[in-house]
């Protein structure tokens, strides 16, 4: 299985607008962050998981011409702003199917009503189905996808298991017997805001606690913001089997 890095900025990406923090001004593309989006692909499939406002970038950047669906970790803008620009692929596939945790569907049903409603409907509108994603395995592609419950502040959120790879954004706890789901991991993928203590977010503090504790073989950080630093200096200073993500990197698992 190929995983591409389609972003992996915090909700403000980086650079922020209007920023004159030494991270933003990096001339370093490394140091360039998309809001948090990943793609993975085996076989004749490809799904993405979130769609940021950034999706339309990322999918031209990676010269995507077609998906098999998208799978959504949670309902905050940062991960879903990106819905109107399924349209190129609903053209030309009609409904692209949504892996949707059941409770974000009224969510998105709401904010972008038009492209779930049945009536009235306007004729360049995208077309989506929805299919509801519970806390227990489901199929996609002929692989199977675990989902891993965490806690993001207050807010229950879906990461994901695929085989012995697995997504994990804005988390900030989790319960043991999810933690359960993630033993013998070839790859983990986790989320490390910053390096100071936040009340939603793993910072690199915890991050590096839940790797040591998790110990899959290697382990890369998202969802990233200008404060954890340079691409680069924070780099160096990581375990030798944990590395920074950065946007358009591609690896295999």
């Amino acid at each position: 299985m190929n995983i591409t890095f389609l972003g992996t900025g915090t909700s403000q990406g980086i650079p922020i607008i209007g920023s004159n923090h030494p991270v933003c001004l990096s001339d370093d593309t490394k140091d360039k962050r998309l809001r948090s989006s990943i793609m993975l692909e085996w076989g004749n499939f490809r799904y993405i998981i979130d769609c940021g406002p950034d999706f339309r970038q990322q999918m031209l950047r990676e010269n995507v011409d077609a998906i098999n669906g998208i799978l959504f970790t949670h309902e905050h803008a940062d991960h879903t702003a990106g819905l109107d620009d399924i349209r190129p692929f609903s053209h030309k596939m009609g409904n692209v199917p949504l892996f949707v945790p059941e409770r974000i569907i009224g969510n998105l049903e709401q904010r972008f009503y038009y492209i779930f409603t049945k009536v009235n409907r306007y004729p360049g509108a995208p077309s989506a189905g929805i299919q509801v994603v519970e806390n227990e395995v489901f199929t996609l592609g002929e692989k199977e996808v675990l989902p891993v419950e965490v806690i993001h502040g207050k807010l229950p959120i879906f990461g994901y298991r695929f085989d012995d790879f697995a997504y994990l954004t804005d988390l900030k706890t989790i319960e043991d017997k999810e933690k359960d789901k993630l033993k013998n991991l070839d790859t983990l993928v986790v989320n490390t805001l910053r390096k100071e203590p936040h009340p939603t977010h793993l910072n690199l503090e915890d991050a590096l606690s839940f790797i040591d504790e998790l110990q899959p073989k290697r382990a890369y950080l998202t969802h990233i913001s200008h404060n954890l630093g340079f691409h680069k200096e924070v780099q160096e200073q990581l375990p030798e089997n944990v590395f920074l993500a950065y946007d358009g990197l591609k690896i295999s698992v």
